[in-house]
């Protein structure tokens, strides 16, 4: 009965104190709850919404329903992205970061539907082993500047709310979304947390409104959890850097970090690792710049993705054996005229069906399989021109991918030119214009 009064308080639109969202996520956990009612409370949420206080409180319970790290005195940060088509700015940033001083343990998830994990782009990378502990992930962090290993156990329950969330058509409520992700987080166990909020075709948000809320309350929401946090919010009409598909990624972040890389992924990747080095309290502000541009230009960035994928159990030569798909088709241009645009999410949509990708977690992922663009927004084309390399051994969805990969590009008159940062939501956002 308590719980149905639960969901009567909440339909009526009352405010319900944190013990509540303690026992709510305590019966969740335990199983003690059928699915009807919890949707029926999902529901009631996703129209009534919460407060912050509500959506802290139900993060913290949430945070409470498993493991949680402690990771000890250091100059901790951690970096979130909401996801998007060919971000692989983890694989760049983070160890970027490392290089200044700042130490990461990156707790990842696999990816499903579009937008790819990290876990599985670094599952292409030879012998590495993600499955590590969280006491063995923080040795690692205290002696190479950062490790990275699967979330496991934590926040169990809000497995359990997602794929509820999923079947109901609730997984576009803001509260709930803040605490789904901000929950692993805590968790995690970092006192300072760097968001990428993604706006665009192939992001969660559509459109920089949705992102700059979204970005909005995780910050706040972190706040009240006690945690210094950063939103970035970032363009994501079109994919991020050339290459998308795992092995393809992990090879462009590589490039990035010796200099070799597209510039879209190596300025998102300096902003963000900016924020994560001045929210750690590695440097001032003023600072920033000129210690990243010396860590990168002495190639200790790329040193510290090195020394991770040494150290989590990768052979030397790991970047020369990452896996190559058997097969390429090349799409051409049907025209000439310039790119303006670039549809992320056909192709996410190309990459997936060769492989890259899974729609359910049941799913297999090809490591070699992905897409390799040759022309970005903004680029002059001539008819005959590759805009893009599909990667693939299985040939069973290539007319497919093919149809999607045609579609993805759109020529016209040269397009004025987008910035990729579109905000920065700091703490001051708190008490003023979410900026």
């Amino acid at each position: 009965m308590w719980f149905k009064d639960l969901i009567r308080s909440k339909r009526d639109g009352a405010t319900l104190p944190p013990p509540q969202w303690r026992r709510f996520v305590a019966a969740v956990t335990a199983g003690e709850l059928p699915d009807y009612q919890v949707a029926a409370f999902l529901m009631a949420i996703y129209f009534r919404g919460m407060t912050e206080e509500e959506t802290a409180a139900l993060t913290e319970a949430l945070a409470d329903s498993g493991d949680r790290l402690t990771l000890g005195a250091g100059p901790y940060v951690d970096k979130h992205s909401t996801g998007g088509v060919g971000d692989k700015v983890t694989l760049v940033a983070v160890p970027w970061a490392a290089a200044c001083g700042a130490r990461v343990v990156k707790l990842s998830g696999r990816g499903l539907g579009h937008t790819g994990g990290t876990i599985d782009k670094l599952a292409a990378i030879p012998d590495l082993d993600v499955s590590l502990s969280g006491e063995r992930l923080r040795q690692l962090a205290d002696a190479v500047g950062w490790a990275v290993g699967e979330a496991g156990a934590l926040a169990p329950a809000d497995k359990i709310l997602y794929a509820l969330r999923d079947a109901t058509s609730t997984v576009e409520a803001l509260p709930l979304i803040v605490a789904s992700i901000l929950s692993k987080k805590l968790a995690a166990g970092a006192p300072a947390l760097v968001f990428d909020v993604k706006a665009g075709r192939g992001a969660f948000a559509g459109d920089e409104a949705s992102a700059r809320e979204l970005a909005t309350a995780l910050v706040r929401t972190a706040h009240l959890a006690g945690r210094r946090a950063v939103a970035v919010v970032t363009a994501m009409d079109e994919p991020l850097g050339y290459a998308v598909g795992n092995a393809l990624e992990v090879a462009e972040a590589a490039a990035a970090l010796r200099g070799e890389g597209p510039a879209d992924v190596l300025g998102l990747s300096r902003a963000v690792a900016a924020e994560m080095v001045i929210l750690a309290g590695v440097v001032e502000r003023e600072a920033a710049e000129e210690v990243l541009d010396r860590t990168f230009a002495s190639g200790e960035a790329f040193g510290k993705l090195e020394a991770m994928a040494r150290a989590q159990g990768a052979p030397a030569d790991w970047l020369r054996r990452l896996p190559q798909a058997e097969r390429r088709e090349e799409v051409r241009a049907g025209e000439e005229g310039y790119v303006t645009a670039i549809d992320a999410l056909a192709v996410a949509r190309a990459a997936n069906i060769l492989g890259a990708g899974r729609m359910t977690k049941e799913d297999a992922v090809d490591p070699a399989a992905g897409v390799t663009l040759h022309r970005k927004t903004g680029a002059r084309v001539e008819a005959g021109d590759v805009l893009m390399t599909l990667h693939y051994d299985d040939e069973r969805g290539l007319e497919e991918a093919q149809a999607y990969a045609a579609a993805a590009f759109t020529l016209g008159p040269r397009p004025a030119p987008r910035p990729l940062v579109l905000d920065v939501i700091r703490e001051d956002a708190l008490t003023g214009p979410a900026r």
